[in-house]
């Protein structure tokens, strides 16, 4: 039997088509060997390292090659990525950063480029006034502080009371001091709108965008008297001017007229009337008519109530004369004095 495998051996060994298989074999690993075998580069941050590596996957190059990977820190390609001959590997080390938000502050590692990239790893969600600081676009560095201001807008409607005004209109109807109510008030309402804005819950500003009317006010209508007054007894006497005068006094006799009885025009005044005195009514006065017009109705302190229905040729500017009965007492004793003389409403 050993003989025969003995035989056997050295036919198949000695047999130049079996070496030919064994050198074919021998080559195709050599072949796989080298081709399975890639150069790879690690860069982790400025470190620099160039392997040969049989590995698959980076995480398995990595894993090799005792470099250890936090959860926050990037690896470009990804972990599960495979490698090929000259791939580079990046890590990019997570690096402390803190953000303060919503009345906290946080603290963590981040690996992302730009501020915009950490908070939407975080699942930090921005309004869209929200303020950032530094800005989304900035580059996040170790010990960056990222600082959000919740920005709210709100519009605030109320109604507010319009004051009604008070208007005066002089009345020379009424007496001095007193008045009269022509129209009563009413407030009127209108509404404002208010934008406000609050930070961090925090009111920053107030600005008033719109008015509108809703009901405009009425005025107040007040008439206030401007008629004077003197008393006279228990009476008032309401007069609108007041002149202070010279005042003179005749009668219809030969002596102040030039004229008789019966004669054309005795005892009768420049607008045609019959002069007379009556203590109890209107007596006549002279005046100049371009300070009294004719007709107008006076009273006198001391002499009455009298019509302004006569002239003179000495009657100029603030001067009167008083009609009294011939011979009467009064006429004799009046001469001449200065008089406080009404004109009557």
């Amino acid at each position: 039997m050993s003989n025969m495998t003995s035989k056997v051996k050295t036919r198949i060994i000695g047999n130049p088509r079996f070496l030919g298989i064994v050198t074919a074999c021998v080559v195709a690993f050599l072949i796989l060997y080298v081709q399975s075998e890639k150069t790879v580069t690690i860069v982790d941050g400025k470190e620099v390292v160039k392997v040969a590596t049989f590995k698959a996957r980076v995480k398995d190059v990595l894993v090799s090659c005792n470099v250890n990977v936090g959860d926050k820190d990037k690896v470009t390609p990804g972990l599960d990525s495979k490698v090929e001959d000259d791939t580079i590997i990046n890590i990019k080390r997570a690096v402390p950063v803190t953000i303060q938000v919503d009345g906290k502050v946080i603290t963590i590692k981040t690996a992302q480029d730009k501020v915009e990239d950490v908070l939407q790893e975080e699942g930090i969600v921005l309004n869209e006034k929200d303020k950032v600081s530094p800005s989304l676009t900035s580059k996040v560095e170790q010990g960056t502080n990222i600082k959000i201001t919740r920005v709210e807008e709100k519009i605030i409607t109320k109604t507010e009371r319009i004051p009604y005004t008070i208007v005066r209109k002089a009345n020379n109807n009424l007496a001095k001091g007193t008045t009269e109510v022509l129209q009563d008030g009413q407030d009127g309402e209108k509404e404002i709108i208010t934008k406000v804005v609050y930070e961090d819950g925090k009111e920053i500003s107030r600005q008033v965008v719109a008015q509108n009317v809703k009901k405009a006010p009425v005025n107040k209508v007040i008439a206030y008297g401007t008629l004077a007054w003197i008393s006279r007894g228990e009476s008032k006497i309401f007069y609108v001017q007041k002149f202070r005068m010279r005042a003179t006094c005749y009668t219809s006799s030969y002596e102040d007229t030039g004229k008789m009885p019966g004669s054309p025009g005795f005892g009768r005044t420049a607008t045609g009337t019959i002069a007379r005195r009556d203590e109890d009514g209107y007596s006549t006065v002279a005046v100049d008519p371009d300070v009294i017009p004719l007709g107008t109705k006076l009273y006198i302190p001391g002499y009455g109530f009298a019509i302004a229905e006569d002239t003179g040729g000495a009657i100029k500017g603030k001067k009167i004369d008083l009609y009294f009965n011939p011979g009467s007492r009064e006429y004799r004793t009046w001469g001449v004095r200065y008089v406080d003389v009404y004109v009557l409403k």
